[in-house]
């Protein structure tokens, strides 16, 4: 290979330097923060299952989308490219010992094999927070207002995000309603997810075409995303009991929302379906209000994916957040933590003499929890104090001679440029002066 040659990151992925990572990490710590305050418990599971973890909940077209391979061992595995599934595996084997419900959060990262487009790469890091083993309104609303408050921690307010909400079983009535089988449900589904990003014309024909409905009942389920307020539906559907009782519910919904402060961040809108399959009831999704983005996040009630993977039957609701559209939008709008180098100190010397003790200074301060960095070989002091500025130190200690034979070393405050005397023993505390010889008799001190 050539000298010459260039590694480049794959397409699709990311590297992290510093300036970076600070975003990311700014990310985690809030997602984690706001998980905990709600009761949450952190979990997590391998990068790498086997296939059919996902193929049984989304089927083998699925594969396509996976970084999926035979490994060495001849088993067909994947990287995971979403963490529910791990989630419903995990709790297969645990469930009935925990107490209920399960409040559990993930911060994973997956992989999808995916064309590369705005907001979405084929490697991200994605906020996992799943509630299992409750299956009343309240429990939808916790948590979606999980999601809601982590984006109100990071700036994001009512004025700069919405939830949209619907509910499948409501849809799943207006689809009944309108003449659609039980069997062409999922189907039907698929198609309207995409309502609102092809043409009426192309959702109708779809219908037609994939869920095996006449061309009228096509017209019918096109015309539902017509009245997509809960007044509108029910003035249009209310009849039907089985859509007044799905409507009621999302009432509900939106009354505990209220409640639990965030009324305004959430509007009810038919037209989002989720076109996962395994959904049974509520769904949202979190947008930007000025619509410049991909979905910030999305979720909703799963009451049967537990089954699927051999646990017992448990109500679950969870959401996914990932960091890609998250990280975009706070950049775009001026709420991306600035990222700066910086220490608490910067400890060298004026001549060699001194460094032993500088070393021992600095390992002292770090053992109480401070910053520090040192030279790593001997420099001009103008050089360390050229040095101590480009890392962001707050505070400068050169050890000199004339200092350590009167026991102190000067600090200077970085920021003011003040300058303050401090005894070496207060800051070696029961260390005394090390092993240097000549260093440790002008500080006052014995050998160790």
């Amino acid at each position: 290979m050539s000298s010459a040659q260039k590694f480049k990151t794959l397409r699709g992925f990311r590297d992290f330097p510093p300036e970076d990572l600070a975003l990311r990490s700014h990310l985690f710590e809030r997602w984690r923060e706001t998980a905990r305050r709600y009761g949450f418990q952190e979990y997590d599971g391998p990068p790498l299952e086997g296939l059919e973890l996902y193929t049984e909940k989304s089927g083998d077209e699925i594969v396509g989308q996976l970084y999926a391979f035979r490994d060495k061992g001849d088993r067909d595995v994947a990287l995971r490219p979403e963490m529910t599934p791990s989630l419903a595996r995990i709790l297969a084997d645990r469930s009935r010992a925990l107490p209920k419900p399960i409040r559990w959060f993930s911060v994973p990262q997956l992989f999808r094999y995916e064309r590369q487009q705005r907001g979405r790469l084929r490697e991200h890091y994605q906020w996992n927070v799943d509630l299992v083993g409750e299956d009343s309104v309240d429990a939808d609303a916790e948590v979606l207002a999980v999601a809601l408050d982590s984006l109100r921690s990071l700036g994001l307010g009512a004025d700069q995000v919405r939830a949209r909400v619907s509910d499948r079983r409501l849809l799943a009535a207006l689809l009944r309603s309108a003449g659609v089988a039980d069997d062409r449900l999922v189907t039907a589904y698929t198609i309207i997810d995409k309502v609102e990003r092809e043409p009426r014309e192309r959702v109708a024909a779809r219908l037609v075409e994939e869920a095996g409905v006449t061309p009228e009942v096509a017209d019918r389920i096109v015309g539902i995303f017509d009245a997509t307020g809960l007044d509108a539906v029910r003035e249009s559907f209310g009849d039907d009991p089985e859509v007044a009782e799905a409507l009621d519910r999302v009432r509900d919904f939106l009354g505990v929302m209220d409640d639990l402060g965030f009324g305004g961040f959430v509007e009810f809108d038919l037209a989002i379906v989720r076109g996962l399959a395994y959904y049974t009831g509520i769904v949202f999704e979190i947008f930007d209000r000025v619509g410049e983005f991909r979905a910030i996040c999305g979720g909703g009630r799963y009451d049967r994916l537990l089954e699927l993977v051999g646990g017992d039957p448990l109500p679950a609701v969870g959401f996914g957040m990932g960091d890609v559209v998250l990280s975009e939008l706070l950049k775009d709008r001026g709420l991306a933590p600035t990222f700066s180098r910086e220490v608490d100190w910067y400890v060298g010397a004026v001549t060699p003499a001194e460094r032993p003790l500088a070393r021992q200074l600095a390992g002292a301060l770090r053992a109480s929890g401070d910053s520090v960095v040192t030279p790593l070989r001997d420099q001009s002091v103008r050089r360390q104090l050229k040095s101590a500025a480009s890392e962001g130190a707050r505070r400068v200690m050169l050890v000199g001679p004339d200092e350590v034979a009167r026991g102190i070393v000067q600090v200077r405050d970085m920021a003011d440029g003040s300058e303050t005397e401090v005894e070496i023993r207060s800051l070696l505390g029961d260390r005394a002066p090390g092993d240097a010889p000549g260093v440790v008799a002008a500080a006052g001190g014995s050998p160790a």
